[in-house]
Parts: structure tokens; C-alpha cells; sequence
């Protein structure tokens, strides 16, 4: 038996998204989309769905005023360009939570986190642990980094030192711009000066995220956020 999806996002690119990577998988279909919350609460009453992606900010009706409503809501994955809502999503025990525009990979650790609620298998096939790059130009050259292998990035004024197993990286950019291109790679903002890949925390304490013997400051917005991950 297939997995059953509903689409809820008033964005037809968006839902065109959704629909190219749920297309991907063999374990689930696609039994409904709706552009409001609205027609989709119809649908609920009407149809089992196992798995809702919701955006939140929707006309009438917030994705998040749709789950406070149902009185047994499917598993849901958000999926908005709003991350503000992100703790009040948790709150509700949303499986996750994706920020657009979501990329493959990122989508692909959402599923993964939904199947371990159920008796599905994993399918190996779509392995999210494949090498991913990202190219950071640093005088006149390009260099091509293994996502995996980045401990860390940190803003100092016009410039990103990125941190990785072997060297540092000191390229002209945006700190802003690298949290978009580390998108659905395991990485996260924890400060406005600092992203780290979530794969090589040791801990985390009230105050800091420790990546072995190197204690980098949480930001208070982002503190809550922070608290909730458990790597």
C-alpha cells in the first residue's frame, strides 16, 4: 500500500516542486492538492491522507489555524519561506518543518523522519548521504568543497571564513547567501555570525553549540530553535 499525500500550498511552482519530488519516491502517490486550507479540510472529512505538506501562510485560513482545527490532523511537514513559525509548527508536532524553495535532499530527510514514525522501510535507493559541493571563490579561485567536510562558517564584516576538516576558506560573501546554498545540506544558523553543519556538533549547552573542543555562541533568536534539535 502506497503512503497517501496531500498537498496544501496556494504557490503552483511550489506545489510543482512537491509534486517532481514525491514523484521520486515509489512509496507514495499523491491523492489530493488544494491551493486553501479550506477545500482541504473538505478533503480530510472525505479521504484518509497519511502525510500532509502544508504551507502556513495561505488566504483565509493559515496552514497552522487548519491543524488546530483537526481533531486527529495526518503527519505534517510544513513547507513555507516563513521561518518565524517554525517553534509554534513544533509546538503542534508537525514531523518538520521546510523552508522554501526545498531542494531534494532536504525534502529527503523530511520522508526519512516520517517513515520512522511507521513500519516503512527506508528505500535505500535514494541514499541522502550521497557528496554534495558547493563551489567558494577565494582570490582568483574556485574551490570546490564536500559539504561533509565543513565544521562551521563564520561572518567577520564582507568576508566568510568557512571552516573545514583540513583548511579555512575566507571568501567575499554573505553570510545570508551561504545559509541559502547550505540549505537541505544538515546545516543551521545559530547566531548571526555563525552556520554549523549540524553532522559535527558534540553538544550543545543553554549557550553554545560545541564542535569538539570549539564553543561557538547560540544567538538569543535562535536559542529556542537551537534547543529543539537533537543531533
Amino acid at each position: 500500500m502506497k503512503i497517501r499525500c496531500l498537498i496544501v500550498d496556494d504557490e503552483p511552482l511550489a506545489v510543482r516542486l512537491l509534486e517532481k519530488h514525491i514523484a521520486q519516491l515509489e512509496l507514495f502517490e499523491i491523492t489530493g492538492i488544494c491551493n486553501n486550507a479550506v477545500k482541504a479540510l473538505e478533503l480530510l472529512n472525505q479521504q484518509t491522507v497519511d502525510l500532509m505538506f502544508l504551507d502556513i501562510k495561505m488566504p483565509r485560513v493559515s496552514g497552522l489555524d487548519l491543524l488546530k482545527t483537526i481533531i486527529h490532523p495526518p503527519k505534517t511537514i510544513l513547507t513555507t519561506a516563513h521561518r518565524e513559525f517554525a517553534l509554534e509548527g513544533f509546538d503542534l508536532g508537525v514531523i518538520d518543518y521546510l523552508l522554501k524553495p526545498i531542494t531534494f535532499d532536504r525534502f529527503f530527510k523530511s520522508v526519512e523522519r516520517y517513515l520512522k514514525t511507521t513500519n516503512y522501510a527506508i528505500p535505500e535507493i535514494l541514499s541522502s548521504s550521497e557528496k554534495l559541493f558547493i563551489y567558494l571563490k577565494s582570490g582568483h579561485k574556485y574551490f570546490k568543497v564536500d559539504t561533509h567536510d565543513i565544521l562551521y562558517a563564520e561572518s567577520l564584516k564582507d568576508y566568510v571564513h568557512v571552516h573545514t576538516r583540513e583548511i579555512i576558506i575566507i571568501s567575499k560573501y554573505k553570510i545570508s547567501d551561504l545559509e541559502k546554498e547550505l540549505q537541505g545540506k544538515g546545516f543551521m544558523r545559530i547566531h548571526r555570525s555563525f552556520i554549523v553543519n549540524l553532522q559535527h556538533v558534540t553538544a550543545i549547552t543553554a549557550n553554545d553549540v560545541e564542535i569538539g573542543k570549539i564553543e561557538l555562541p547560540i544567538g538569543d533568536t535562535y536559542k529556542a530553535l537551537v534547543q529543539r534539535i537533537r543531533c
